[in-house]
């Protein structure tokens, strides 16, 4: 079988610690070529990974290299630009999360993907994990009865060290950004895509100056169901924490550890999987699973899972949560 050829612009930490790796190791795949503005990186990470074709910048890539797909993980300031160079170019594109810094300019990166007839799919990983794919098909069996309410939380440390990563023109925001885009797109995923009627925002900068460090939110939906998100690199805790709670009329579904409870008659029931592998591994799986679910999209074997327009939808209530932290009320949307 013909490999499918792949080129990666941006080589940071998600590129260096987590695609590159994997990418390598998916069969009938091959990085043909990388692009990065830091010439050490380039060739440091180019060397590492054995990849002969190296370009310092997008535009040179495009005009240059043969790949027919490429992995966007460049700073989110340069999405909209490099994304559209990419789409014009007819490629399609795994871009990392978050599509753009804002709804508008995500918008005209969905624009140009329709113009240009390619696909996107947006690097939202959480729902690529293992546990989380099966809690999602229990919920489908409605096991746990209708779910109502999403109590979930990422605490942790800030994910990277660059400077631009806390510099809001640059990244186009901070912990939510960086950790509950990922947990919003988790529930709305779980709860089948609600629409998001109304939120409420409470940003704190602890440790940082103009992008939030801790973030805590409620969310309305339009089908009576609610999500409680709380997310923050600077919360005081003895050890990083991860949780989703899912809360249903026959039951309750979580993961991080991974637990199904039913309510039948009187007594609460166990129905948990046995389950062996770690939360370590259940991570990097998402990973995987995520490259290999934007392998089969491009190749016409599945749907694209974790679109531009999904993504579309992710920003607006992005932008509303921030609206509502600045403005200091609840935001209709």
């Amino acid at each position: 079988m013909e490999k499918t050829k792949i080129a990666v612009i941006g080589l940071g930490g998600i590129a260096q610690l987590v695609h590159l790796p994997n990418l390598t190791k998916i069969e009938n795949i091959e990085v043909t070529a990388v692009a990065e503005v830091n010439k050490n990186r380039l060739n440091t990470i180019a060397d590492k990974f054995n990849i002969k074709e190296r370009y310092k910048d997008h535009v040179e890539l495009l005009e240059k290299a043969d790949a027919g797909t490429i992995l966007i993980a460049t700073p989110t300031s340069t999405h909209k630009e490099v994304a559209i160079a990419c789409l014009k170019a007819g490629k399609d594109i795994l871009i990392e999360k978050p599509l753009a810094r804002t709804y508008q300019e995500a918008k005209q990166i969905y624009d140009a993907a329709k113009k240009y007839k390619r696909k996107i799919m947006v690097g939202m990983n959480l729902r690529f994990r293992p546990d989380a794919m099966i809690l999602k098909s229990i919920l489908n069996a409605g096991e746990i009865g209708e779910p109502f309410y999403i109590k979930c939380g990422w605490l942790r440390r800030q994910s990277s060290s660059q400077k631009w990563f806390t510099k809001k023109e640059e990244s186009g925001g901070g912990v939510i950004i960086d950790l509950a885009i990922l947990l919003l797109d988790l529930a709305l995923w779980t709860l089948d895509f609600p629409n998001v009627e109304s939120v409420v925002t409470q940003n704190y900068f602890q440790n940082t100056k103009t992008v939030e460090d801790t973030s805590i939110s409620f969310l309305k939906c339009g089908n009576s169901s609610c999500i409680s998100m709380e997310s923050s690199w600077s919360l005081s805790l003895d050890k990083d924490s991860f949780y989703f709670d899912v809360y249903g009329t026959k039951g309750s579904a979580s993961l991080n550890p991974f637990h199904v409870y039913k309510k039948i008659e009187e007594h609460i029931v166990d129905l948990t999987p046995s389950q062996s592998e770690n939360a370590v591994s259940l991570f990097k799986k998402s990973y995987t699973n995520e490259l290999k679910s934007f392998f089969g999209a491009i190749s016409g074997l599945t749907p694209v899972f974790s679109s531009a327009e999904e993504s579309l939808e992710r920003m607006k209530v992005i932008d509303a949560m921030y609206k509502s932290s600045s403005l200091k009320k609840e935001i209709k949307i």
